[in-house]
């Protein structure tokens, strides 16, 4: 059951899916709380609330497919027509032939309205992760700063309240003065003075919880759980609220604010409810710093396995067959004994594919049409170097020359070709090679001759190319070998590493 239930296509692929559901349920639940609670309500709003929203379940169920295997601009018409286009109908249309006989078509507009409101949470949140959570003042923000400015922000906001709510009979009275929900800015500008003095003595006040906050963070936590345990955790958190909350709580008692709130303070600071007051921050606190250690870990290690891959990665390109190039110096030497007239060509084409392999080789893509450049040279060479002729073909199809690819992947299937299928061929020898792309998609096919004498043809060049494109296309590739006893055919299909690797 729980494989079944971890799997990418029931989840977290469809987590979009499950988020609308959910929220669809919640209106049916609501209704049925309405209808105290019954059934009949319940699945009648349901399976309302999932009729009409269909096309939306559906576009969130297809959702990352389609967002890997469509263009860019098919997609955000699917998804303007979805939510720009159909749930505002939707609304409307609902709206206006709603009946006071049945509330169908009010929780149909009720369930267009939310599902709205999560999709724009939703696009949001994308916007938040991808640009604001990476601009350089949010990854400078601590919790405990995040928290450090929430507190003066809210110190301010109930100043201002309180300012407002003075000679207001329903909040200012002789025995105290209740914050109402009030701002009168001609208040707060006449009396600034007091504005302060209350703002100062209410970012006292939350001070003092926010200094077992720290104590919490910086040292129960960080040090006292991590390194002695449960048992040393809350004995060192009693041990911190004994030692401070009389002290806290007699400072909080001499304010005059809190006098003029009608004592919201003990006059007798070691009153049990000062000490749960400093408990419960603890408390609160403890899962919330839990769960940032947790996500600092995470990080941690997600950037060393992130790291571990790129240098597997950097082996892996270092690890290029090299006998192509000694191969090619050899036979250079015996053209320029023979004064050979292809001697300067052979000498140029190989200086241009050691600077493709210096120079492209540590860039994370190339332009397709580069690649197929040095794939020509090499096949060129290749042809120059061996003695015996053999049948080759080299067919490209490239619709759009900008087509991003890892670099020198291509290269090594047909260096795998040469050597375990074209170079040990007794008799009649080929190799062809067929290169296709659309937009998204490379399709690559490369099929030569081949001889059971022959040794191993998945030798070191394709396992690495295997762990490679596991690197550089987790997910986003297909690699596919065949091989009879004439025959051997690869055929791989990779997505547009813009498209793969969309943060490169």
């Amino acid at each position: 059951m729980s494989k079944w239930i971890q799997k990418d296509r029931f989840y977290p692929g469809r987590l979009d899916f499950w988020l609308y559901l959910g929220l669809l349920f919640w209106i049916a639940i609501i209704e049925a709380l309405n209808a105290a609670g019954s059934w009949e309500t319940y699945f009648s709003a349901a399976s309302a609330l999932c009729i009409s929203q269909f096309p939306v379940l559906a576009f969130a169920w297809k959702k990352e497919s389609w967002k890997k295997s469509l263009a860019p601009r098919k997609y955000r018409s699917y998804h303007i027509a979805c939510y720009g286009i159909y749930l505002p109908l939707l609304a409307l249309g609902s709206s206006l032939i709603l009946d006071q006989k049945t509330n169908t078509w009010e929780i149909v507009l009720q369930g267009a309205i939310c599902s709205l409101g999560l999709e724009v949470i939703l696009i949001a949140n994308t916007y938040w992760n991808k640009q604001v959570v990476n601009a350089k003042w949010v990854q400078r923000m601590s919790l405990e700063k995040a928290i450090l400015i929430s507190l003066i922000f809210l110190a301010i906001t109930l100043s201002s309240m309180a300012v407002s709510s003075l000679n207001n009979p329903l909040y200012d009275t002789k025995d105290q003065l209740l914050i109402g929900f009030e701002f009168n800015l001609s208040k707060i500008f006449s009396r600034f003075d007091t504005f302060l003095i209350y703002a100062l003595q209410l970012l006292l006040m939350y001070l003092c919880g926010y200094f077992f906050f720290l104590i919490n963070s910086r040292i129960l936590v960080s040090k006292v759980l991590k390194e002695k345990g449960t048992v040393f955790y809350v004995l060192s958190a009693l041990a911190v609220v004994g030692a401070f909350y009389p002290v806290m709580g007699q400072l909080l008692s001499l304010l005059p604010f809190s006098k003029q709130l009608g004592g919201t303070f003990s006059q007798n600071p070691f009153v049990w409810e000062n000490a749960f007051g400093a408990i419960i921050i603890l408390l609160v606190s403890l899962p919330v710093l839990l769960a940032v250690q947790w996500s600092k870990q995470n990080t941690r290690i997600v950037l060393l396995e992130k790291e571990k891959s790129q240098a597997e990665l950097n082996l892996l390109k270092q690890q290029l067959n090299p006998h192509f190039f000694f191969n090619t110096l050899n036979n250079l030497y015996a053209l320029s004994l023979q004064k050979s007239s292809e001697t300067p060509e052979v000498i140029l084409q190989l200086a241009d594919l050691m600077r493709y392999v210096i120079y492209k080789a540590s860039e994370p893509s190339v332009r397709i049409m580069e690649e197929v450049k040095y794939l020509r040279d090499y096949l060129q060479l290749q042809s120059i170097r061996l003695k015996e002729k053999f049948d080759l073909r080299f067919d490209v199809d490239l619709p759009d020359e900008n087509f991003k690819i890892a670099p020198l992947l291509l290269v090594v299937l047909i260096e795998n070709a040469f050597k375990h299928g074209i170079e040990p061929a007794s008799g009649d020898a080929f190799l062809h090679i067929t290169l296709k792309t659309d937009q998204r998609k490379l399709y690559f096919t490369c099929q030569n001759s081949f001889e059971l004498v022959s040794e191993n043809p998945l030798g070191i060049g394709l396992n690495n190319l295997r762990k490679r494109i596991h690197l550089l296309y987790p997910g986003n590739h297909n690699l596919k070998i065949e091989k009879d006893n004439t025959k051997f055919k690869v055929e791989l299909e990779l997505e547009n590493y813009e498209y793969a690797v969309p943060d490169h």
